[in-house]
């Protein structure tokens, strides 16, 4: 069978897709990866994978422009003649589907892995854009098979009417690799809290600095290190005059797009994400759980179904600053429930999130995508 996964960044197909890809090809199907260019593309390449290059705006809005990005989808998608194709991140899913529709691609399969600025900010903007992302949603969904990450973001996108003609799917998170992602031989010698995340607002970047500060006056040889790259493309992009206000202040080291992800989750003491808006099932926490550290998040869809509040780790409310530090400062001052909750983490993700199971239950999908009729 020839499987073609198209993501809107090469680093995504890296990062958290390199598993399934490797797991098509072990059992003999034809696997082709394909995204906008970048420097991961060469890394696919060299573990012999066929990696296509193909150039895709995030944040274009031209018409005309966006016709021609469909235009050449379709053209590739009718050259390699695919019998199935999946789709992540929201431009890839609704042009690639409009595209496979176009040229009869037996199976289509697409991935929701968070519902995103139009369907979860609240701005101007937002709200504006919202109808249309919808309409088109409704649009490239029907006839396909469509995964999500958890219940909450299934059951908003079916309020509003979008997956009447789909199959629908949760399969929790992209999985991970339960054999690489492992505790340290040693806990940590100094305290670390690490958080990893693009640099948006609505990813929490300003109530982790606020907690950083407030943990810091009470434990001044905690380290708060973040990790991430601003995202200009996202109108939630934290700006360089705030960035620039905080790292002045020294409560926390800002370590820019980072590819030492192992080495970073095994130096934590607590891992943390501050999401204001909800995710699919946030990698950065799962990352951390599979090496058995606790984790401290908000309670907001994707971060409550791999936190167990009190068992693997701590929910707090979002936008609460002063609730995130308060929750710090009880891990970092007990090592034996740091302990406690980093193995139950550990054992949750064997449990729920392993590559294993995400690829077995993917696989499945793809099998009744390709018994759809579009």
């Amino acid at each position: 069978m020839k499987i073609v996964l198209f993501a809107n960044t090469d680093w995504f197909l890296y990062n958290f897709k390199l598993s399934l890809a490797q797991a098509l090809r072990a059992r003999g199907d034809e696997v082709i990866l394909l995204s906008p260019p970048g420097e991961y593309g060469p890394r696919l390449h060299a573990l012999g994978f066929r990696w296509e290059p193909l150039p895709v705006s995030r944040s274009g809005v031209n018409p005309l422009a966006e016709l021609v990005v469909i235009r050449r989808i379709s053209d590739l998608y009718r050259a390699w003649q695919p019998d199935l194709v999946h789709h992540f991140t929201i431009k890839c899913v609704i042009y690639g589907s409009f595209a496979a529709r176009c040229v009869g691609v037996r199976g289509i399969v697409n991935s929701v892995t968070g519902l995103g600025f139009a369907l979860l900010a609240n701005s101007f903007k937002a709200r504006l854009i919202r109808p249309v992302v919808l309409a088109l949603y409704r649009l490239a969904l029907r006839g396909t098979q469509v995964i999500f990450q958890n219940a909450d973001n299934r059951d908003t996108l079916a309020g509003y009417g979008v997956l009447a003609k789909s199959g629908v799917q949760v399969i929790a998170g992209d999985g991970i690799d339960t054999t690489r992602f492992v505790p340290a031989a040693q806990p940590p010698d100094s305290p670390v809290v690490l958080m990893m995340a693009r640099l948006l607002y609505s990813k929490g970047v300003a109530d982790f600095v606020a907690a950083a500060r407030g943990v810091r006056e009470q434990l001044p040889e905690v380290r708060f290190l973040l990790a991430g790259a601003p995202d200009p493309g996202n109108p939630e992009s934290v700006d360089e005059s705030s960035l620039a206000a905080w790292r002045a202040t020294g409560d926390v080291e800002f370590l820019g797009q980072r590819s030492d992800v192992l080495a970073l989750n095994q130096s934590a003491s607590v891992v943390v994400l501050a999401s204001t808006q909800g995710e699919g099932i946030p990698r950065a926490l799962l990352e951390g759980a599979a090496c058995g550290v606790p984790m401290v998040a908000t309670d907001v869809p994707g971060c409550r179904d791999l936190v167990v509040d009190g068992v693997t780790g701590l929910l707090v409310s979002p936008g609460a600053p002063a609730q995130l530090a308060a929750a710090l400062l009880r891990l970092l001052r007990d090592a034996a429930l740091r302990a406690q909750m980093g193995a139950a983490a550990r054992a949750r993700v064997e449990q729920t999130f392993s590559d294993q199971q995400v690829i077995a239950q993917t696989c499945a999908v793809y099998q009744s995508a390709l018994g759809m009729r579009a």
